[in-house]
């Protein structure tokens, strides 16, 4: 389902060999909770999406892991940012902010973090819509 979607969407994509599920599991271990079930699903078909440009459309499992580790674990972090908890990070811009699920709300909304002012913004209703809206450039950031 994923990659055919993603395949129909214009522009190109570049996808990668589908995630194992021993990497997925290490990705939901090193997080300290599971992965919302559409970023499961998909990562299975691809693990990971680039845009043309190397833009990470959608990271693979082990960056999810590794991305998110480093913003929850810096200790200086708290000083300047709203917490990070709350967020599964999962894909980036060129210019450095992040597009993130929430990581304990069964809810299946998109935001973009800006790293510069720390805000948070609704971008997308769910994955699905995100991947559309940011290969046909409604979302650009």
């Amino acid at each position: 389902m994923w990659t055919e979607m993603v395949t129909a969407l214009p522009g190109p994509a570049a996808l990668r060999p589908p995630a194992t599920e021993a990497s997925l599991a290490h990705c939901a271990t090193a997080l300290g909770h599971p992965l919302p079930a559409d970023l499961v699903a998909l990562l299975r078909e691809s693990d990971g999406i680039e845009s043309e440009y190397g833009e990470g459309l959608v990271w693979s499992a082990e960056r999810i892991a590794a991305e998110n580790g480093t913003l929850r674990g810096d200790e200086d972090f708290p000083r300047l940012y709203m917490p990070f908890d709350p967020l599964l990070f999962f894909a980036d811009t060129a210019g450095g902010d992040l597009f993130a699920l929430l990581s304990r709300i069964d809810r299946p909304d998109v935001f973009a973090w800006n790293h510069e002012d720390d805000s948070r913004t609704w971008v997308a209703a769910n994955l699905a819509r995100y991947l559309e809206w940011r290969m046909t450039g409604r979302i650009d950031l």
